[in-house]
């Protein structure tokens, strides 16, 4: 097959991510076209019966129907079901099933790299006629093993906004996070300033995604990354604070264990 006439369907429940790998696609792939971007596994069924695309980029964990379910119903199409690359923010433990020559993934936050090689490895498929297919059933419940066996997922980025605008930011960007009313704000450091992104999440809520290793709470209304601590002092009194920069953080009495273990 050409490669310059294939085609892709795009399915991912964040806006934003399905607009980055669209654009990334258009940068990387020019020849490709993408015909349709789905919010759900059911908008992407329905796109891929009406256009019979060549390929799926599923996102795994998407409401009504999820890409790996998706997945295994495509095998009912047959010779004219699109070859998969799921996009998942699982770690490499969990994907390890993914590498095979039908199959590929892609990692959260998209990787420039990481999908140069995809590209690579979905033309030579195409241009190899006779290819093999692998047992896709075996493939799909190998994968379901090992994400089910595989070490939590923490988050590896974060959407946050700024004015009227959406960012995403590598979680290892972030210096600290401060909640206070209904909102809580995350701060990194951009060309020697400390600047404030708002979260639409929980303090609670962002804890359970966050490496215990990397984000230690601080005090009730702050999550610290350890990697970006410059110091930690005690002042007469008792009371102790972490250094970051300029910015001074408490430590709340019930939270100082960290530092002294």
């Amino acid at each position: 097959m050409n490669d310059n006439a294939l085609s892709a369907v795009i399915a991912d429940d964040e806006p934003l991510l399905r607009h980055h790998l669209n654009k990334m696609l258009a940068d990387y792939w020019p020849e490709l076209e993408v015909v349709g971007a789905a919010e759900n596994g059911r908008q992407a069924l329905e796109l891929i019966q009406e256009h019979q695309p060549d390929i799926a980029f599923l996102d795994i964990k998407m409401p009504n129907i999820d890409g790996m379910s998706l997945a295994k119903q495509l095998l009912a199409f047959g010779e004219t079901a699109p070859c998969v690359v799921f996009v998942t923010a699982y770690d490499e433990f969990a994907v390890q099933a993914f590498e095979n020559n039908a199959v590929d993934y892609l990692l959260k936050p998209l990787s420039e790299q990481r999908l140069e090689q995809c590209i690579s490895k979905l033309k030579q498929r195409f241009k190899t006629a006779h290819a093999a297919s692998p047992d896709m059933v075996s493939l799909l419940n190998q994968i379901q093993q090992l994400t089910h066996q595989a070490k939590p997922s923490y988050l590896k980025w974060i959407k946050a906004s700024k004015g009227e605008e959406i960012h995403l930011i590598s979680i290892s960007e972030v210096l600290f996070f401060k909640a206070e009313d209904k909102y809580v704000s995350l701060f990194k450091s951009e060309q020697g300033a400390v600047v404030e992104y708002l979260l639409r999440t929980s303090l609670k809520e962002l804890l359970s995604q966050l490496d215990p290793e990397l984000f230690w709470q601080i005090h009730r209304s702050i999550v610290v990354n350890v990697s970006a601590i410059e110091k930690v002092k005690k002042d007469f009194t008792g009371k102790m604070s972490v250094f970051i920069g300029d910015e001074k953080l408490p430590v709340s009495r019930a939270m100082q264990g960290q530092f002294t273990k």
